[in-house]
Parts: C-alpha cells; structure tokens; sequence
C-alpha cells in the first residue's frame, strides 16, 4: 500500500496542465496498487498556518534552547501537524505552474511553514540532515513558455521553479525524485493540448521509477 501526498498548487483545477497530468499519475498508481491512499492538499483551500508572531517566536526559541510559551506552543504545533502530512506518506506528488519564473506564492507560503528545525529537517554538530529519507517525490512543472536552451526564456537563466522544488525536496531528506515538464502551454489550444497529452504519457513511464 502505498501513502501519497498530494501538493496541489494551482488555483485553475480543471483547465490547468500541472493539475491534468498529476491526476493522471495518481489515476495510473491507483490502478497498478488497489490499496493507494491520497492525502490531496490543495493550496488554494487550505489556511496555511502564518509564520510571524508566535510561531516566528517560536522557531527561535527551539533554534535557542528556550522553552516555549503556550502561546507559541499552540502555534508550533500547527506547523507540526502540517509537516506530519509529509511524514505519515511514502510519496510525494506535486502539481505547479511557473509564475513569473518561480513558484506560486500559496507553495511558497507552504515551504517556508514546514521546513523547519527538528520538524523537516535536523541540525548539529554534524551537519543538516532530511527527515523525509526513504520517501520519493514526482514533480509536474507546468510552464506556459519555451525554456528549452535556445527559446527567449532559456531554463538555465529563467527557470527558478524545478531546481528550486527539486533542491528543497532534496534538502528535506527526499533523494528520489522524477519530474515531467509541460512546456508552451499559452502557444496555442492545439500545442497545449499536445503538450498536455505528451506529459500524460510521459508521467506513465517516469512514476514506475516510484512504485
């Protein structure tokens, strides 16, 4: 039985590309295993825990040594009961588009909140460590341009959303990792149907590295 977690980050559901192809995987893994479980957390209907004030407070004074005040106890343990999602699965789904070179702002929101000390991540004498060793991740990047290398909007200048995904995936213990891009989604109904077809099809042969 396999445990997925399911980060969606875009807010167009039925029309958008990242949305199409993860439903696709998670159709596909559901099929190959009777018993798979999806935890779908959806960034644009979940209230993320904000991160000033008390739990600000509070991840210094874990950073610190200092005990907690039940103020921001009651606010870390939002943070960790977000982060306990991560935890409890084996896999990793996560549907974003580009915005504006980067990712939305809903999966920075969700970044910054879990991947804390002793929570994602540990920090000692020896060095940081993942806590999410042994889990595997399927990323579905979703771009409206071309950022192949000789397109206006090359990827290896403007790309900032899957090195940056992938290398915090890889910070948090994570070392598994496919990704499936979707590219020149806004050139045009029939190449962004293409292009979504392609990603089907291609999300099919990656996630069996996964399973």
């Amino acid at each position: 039985m396999t445990k997925i977690l399911y980060i969606e980050a875009s807010p167009r559901k039925q029309r958008s590309a990242s949305i199409e192809v993860a439903q696709s995987a998670l159709a596909a893994w559901r099929d190959s295993d009777a018993g798979t479980t999806v935890d779908t957390l959806d960034l644009w209907s979940t209230a993320l825990p904000e991160f000033d004030g008390p739990a600000l407070d509070a991840k210094y004074a874990g950073l610190s040594g200092v005990p907690l005040t039940a103020e921001q106890s009651s606010a870390w343990s939002q943070i960790r009961a977000l982060a306990a999602r991560f935890v409890a699965a084996d896999v990793l789904v996560l549907a974003a588009p580009l915005w504006n070179f980067s990712i939305p702002y809903k999966l920075k929101h969700l970044i910054d909140v879990v991947t804390q000390k002793d929570v994602l991540f540990t920090l000692d004498e020896r060095g940081i460590g993942g806590l999410l060793k042994g889990r595997k991740a399927l990323v579905i990047c979703a771009r409206g341009l071309d950022y192949s290398p000789s397109a206006l909007t090359p990827a290896a200048i403007y790309d900032f959303q899957k090195p940056y995904i992938e290398i915090w995936l890889r910070f948090i213990g994570i070392e598994t990792i496919a990704t499936v891009v979707i590219e020149k989604t806004l050139a045009g109904a029939e190449i962004d149907r293409g292009a979504r077809h392609a990603a089907c099809r291609e999300v099919l042969t990656v996630m069996k590295s996964l399973i």
